[in-house]
């Protein structure tokens, strides 16, 4: 693995403007800023995956939130969702801390990337397809970088899920046909690769309780013993 190759990556995502509409919102958010958060200085630019270039399990989301990613510049950082994942990764073992409030706050990852398809902020997080399969080949370019050592995959919801699988066929593996649908804990097989879906970790599924903490837990540990890593 060429970590150098990923770091390149990672830098040409965060220059990436194809988009007018996420690249218009994702400013003017850094400009105008929530109130608790002043005196941040927004990243405002499409935010890259997170994690080691040698990683055995990937987690897919769907963008980074607005005050969160957008203003921190690291994938599920500074927002409630990930509060909620970054808790349940430490749970299992696989990350440092169970807190993920800056990029330089010391976290890290064992053994676990995260990315989303879509790389910018969008209104209301929404994304439109047209901007989700703008979005795709920075993707499908992370799975070629990752597929040495990538094992499993978990994707949050089911935007990622309708995402990724395209992206995992881009990428060279053998997605069934037709494809499997989303569902919580749904297992997929794709040549020596296992694909699980989980709920994602919004406020609007944690909250309800749609998603709990055991549930998430549940999921990461499955994909984590999939992907051979260890976990308490």
């Amino acid at each position: 693995m060429d970590s150098s190759s990923l770091a390149a990556l990672d830098q040409r995502i965060a220059q990436c403007r194809a988009c007018p509409r996420l690249v218009a919102w994702r400013e003017e958010v850094a400009r105008t800023k929530r109130a608790a958060f002043a005196d941040w200085t927004y990243w405002g630019r499409p935010v890259p995956g997170f994690g080691p270039p040698d990683a055995r399990l990937l987690i897919v989301g769907l963008a980074p939130a607005a005050h969160g990613g957008n203003r921190t510049g690291r994938m599920f950082t500074g927002d409630r969702s990930g509060d909620v994942l970054y808790e349940a990764l430490y749970d299992v073992g696989l990350a440092s801390q169970p807190t993920s409030v800056a990029a330089d706050d010391g976290l890290e990852l064992y053994g676990v990337r995260i990315t989303s398809p879509v790389h910018c902020a969008p209104p209301a997080n929404k994304p439109t397809p047209g901007e989700r399969d703008t979005c795709r080949p920075w993707l499908v370019q992370e799975l070629h970088l990752l597929r040495p050592t990538l094992r499993a995959v978990v994707v949050l919801g089911a935007f990622g899920w309708q995402a990724a699988l395209p992206a995992f066929a881009e990428a060279g593996w053998t997605v069934p046909r037709p494809r499997p649908a989303f569902a919580h804990g749904a297992r997929v097989p794709l040549d020596g690769l296992e694909l699980f879906g989980c709920f994602h970790v919004s406020q609007r599924n944690t909250f309800t309780g749609r998603l709990t903490p055991a549930m998430l837990r549940d999921v990461l540990r499955t994909a984590a013993k999939a992907a051979g890593l260890p976990t308490r």
